[in-house]
């Protein structure tokens, strides 16, 4: 594989991304978009929980959901690369509202039962999956090179607002409006994502000639091992994959399903106070720990830097997972946002500049296979688990696992060469 193209590379400038009118745009509908994700899961996660009050069913919610991911990435990271991104955020935007839609139906007709909780949050899955290689072609071909890793910090920090946002805004929804009516209002923050798409010339692909784009998508098992053999050649594509691996496949956002059982605990009943409160925490820290790697040019994306980071969130969620008190609990979220945010941005931004032109789409489709698929897993060991042992043991045995795989991986990035940061 080749290495990142360096010749673009300027100077540190902060928040360079966000000088580009397209990438400002893209950012904004995207920031409503993760709102919008977020709100259906808040109103779904509480709806779920009161109605069936089953952690097997909160750790099928996270396991419907990254499926696809872990399945389809490679294939659909494929279709990114070789179709218009713009018409896939359509595709995805699509199901999306439809998914809301549906939701708002079986609340509002009172039909709501555990087979609808599985259709909703499985085809939920699906779009997210359609959508994220897409998106992370379409910023490349926005920014370039030069400005990537800023790119892609910005668009993790504006998504963790939709994040924060998601909390707040479905909690009000849950208040004011009720889950039906909520839901179905929650279905319009997709659409200025679909403005953009049908107003912006970026189709993900503004690098590649059309000839390498011209090429068959292969669905068989064969092509993805081809591929996961290519991203694997390079070592650092490879530790990268490791870090989002193990981070997703161990605790992942398992919690974050199981949030409304954490929260009861704390109060002593269903609050939504706590709950939303306790979601928030984790998204203000995630929003700060974005601007202070945006800000400092220490931060630089580097192989030894993300697994570091990822091995102290590890430390954080156990220490979330053991909290005694309500405010040791909310300081762990918090730090635990500041440190996922910036490994995982390292991480992408590392494997997007490092994955050659033309197989980009593929190359991320791994990745998200490995950051986003392989949380399938954490919805066993943090949901399933936690239906026997509790959630709060599950959690802090996943996390301890997770810290103890990621030691050997940070020890043999300290005894390589150091080489320099990437670009900026």
């Amino acid at each position: 594989m080749t290495a990142p193209n360096t010749s673009e590379v300027s100077t540190w400038s902060s928040f360079a991304a966000l000088r580009n009118p397209a990438f400002r745009w893209f950012t904004l509908a995207g920031t409503l978009w993760m709102m919008a994700d977020n709100v259906e899961h808040v109103i779904s996660y509480w709806v779920i929980h009161e109605q069936f009050n089953s952690p097997a069913l909160g750790g099928y919610a996270v396991v419907s959901h990254w499926l696809p991911f872990l399945l389809g990435g490679v294939y659909l990271g494929a279709l990114a690369d070789r179709f218009d991104c713009r018409k896939l955020f359509l595709i995805s935007m699509g199901i999306f509202m439809s998914v809301s839609l549906g939701w708002a139906y079986v609340f509002w007709a009172g039909i709501i039962q555990a087979w609808h909780a599985v259709l909703f949050l499985t085809i939920h899955g699906i779009a997210a999956a359609i959508f994220m290689p897409a998106s992370q072609l379409i910023i490349h071909d926005i920014v370039g090179n030069a400005q990537l890793p800023s790119a892609v910090r910005l668009t993790a920090t504006s998504r963790q607002v939709g994040l924060m946002l998601g909390p707040a805004v479905g909690g009000f929804f849950l208040l004011a409006l009720g889950p039906a009516l909520g839901m179905a209002v929650n279905a319009l923050s997709y659409v200025p994502l679909i403005i953009w798409s049908l107003t912006q010339p970026y189709t993900g692909h503004g690098d590649v000639d059309n000839a390498r784009r011209a090429g068959t998508i292969e669905w068989r098992p064969a092509s993805v091992i081809e591929t996961l053999r290519g991203a694997a050649s390079n070592r650092t594509i490879l530790a990268m994959l490791g870090v989002a691996g193990l981070t997703s496949l161990l605790v992942g956002n398992a919690h974050l399903a199981q949030m409304p059982a954490f929260a009861e605990g704390f109060a002593g009943t269903s609050d939504g106070l706590v709950y939303s409160t306790l979601l928030l925490a984790g998204a203000i820290g995630a929003i700060l720990g974005g601007l202070v790697q945006e800000t400092l040019p220490v931060l630089t994306p580097s192989p030894l830097k993300a697994t570091t980071l990822a091995s102290l969130w590890a430390a954080a969620m156990v220490m979330f997972s053991l909290a005694p008190t309500y405010g040791v609990a909310l300081l762990a979220l918090f730090v635990a946002g500041m440190l996922q945010i910036s490994f995982m941005s390292m991480a992408q931004a590392i494997v997007q500049l490092e994955a050659p032109v033309g197989r980009r789409g593929r190359i991320m489709g791994v990745f998200n296979m490995a950051a986003n698929g392989l949380r399938v897993g954490s919805g066993i060991s943090v949901g399933f688990f936690g239906a026997v042992v509790g959630i709060h043991w599950s959690l802090a045995i996943s996390a301890g696992l997770l810290a103890v795989a990621l030691l050997p991986l940070v020890v043999g990035l300290l005894r390589q060469t150091p080489s320099p940061d990437l670009p900026s």
